[in-house]
């Protein structure tokens, strides 16, 4: 059942942003960083951990995901840290994750050889 739940809320994630794409004049820039900002706030509310608990990777593997990690990282480094960990805790808590996207997307350059679009 943790399958399917990641499957359809994975999915209704993706199809609403799709929906939000079409439908109005966003740049998918914004869109991203709206995703990412209601992951954080999600967050902050206490509801996404309920909801995490529920859709497993469905709901982690998308940029609410993401806003939701930095939230995590800034808070616990607030707490240890004071007023410093605000700017240091997201960096800590997703370095690991940026840092292996940059690395795969770089490998999968040398390997596919991208041309620019003209």
């Amino acid at each position: 059942m943790d399958y399917i739940n990641a499957f359809w809320v994975g999915g209704l994630i993706c199809a609403l942003v799709q929906i939000l794409m079409e439908k109005t004049k966003m740049l998918p820039g914004r869109i991203m960083v709206l995703l990412v900002c209601s992951g954080a706030v999600l967050g902050a509310l206490q509801v996404y951990e309920p909801f995490l608990e529920f859709a497993g990777a469905g709901a982690s593997v998308p940029l609410l995901g993401f806003g939701n990690t930095l939230w995590k990282g800034v808070k616990e480094a607030v707490g240890s840290d004071g007023f410093i960990g605000i700017f240091m805790g997201g960096f800590t808590a997703s370095a690991v994750g940026i840092a292996a996207a940059l690395v795969f997307g770089y490998l999968a350059s040398l390997i596919f050889q991208p041309k620019m679009k003209k």
